[in-house]
């Protein structure tokens, strides 16, 4: 990290859900919240708690310095709605595979 950039990973038990046009894409008890200087907080949600069979992979990729390179899915009317990083730097290895919204409902937040 450089210095003054921090990125923090905790567990949330909170029930964290993501509708889109009243379809729930996902819901978890067990996602992973993602605080990163500069940056919302997102939740990374296990891959078995998203109905991945209603995400379409995207062609977008993005790299951070931080977490690495992402792969992006969408969802009919948003475009590159979903993002994951497969093989994220080391200090982050915890967000592999979950995937992250832009749209999310937490409860109890």
């Amino acid at each position: 990290m450089t210095q003054g950039h921090t990125i923090t990973i905790e567990q949330d038990a909170r029930r964290v859900r993501v509708v889109r046009d009243g379809e729930v894409l996902a819901e978890s008890t067990r996602a992973l919240l993602l605080k990163e200087t500069g940056c919302p907080a997102r939740y990374y949600i296990p891959p078995e708690d998203v109905r991945t069979e209603l995400l379409t992979p995207s062609d977008t990729t993005t790299y951070c310095p931080f977490k690495g390179h992402a792969s992006y899915w969408s969802v009919p009317g948003a475009q590159d709605l979903v993002w994951a990083y497969r093989e994220p730097k080391a200090d982050v290895a915890a967000i592999k595979d979950h995937l992250c919204f832009y749209e999310t409902e937490v409860d109890g937040a």
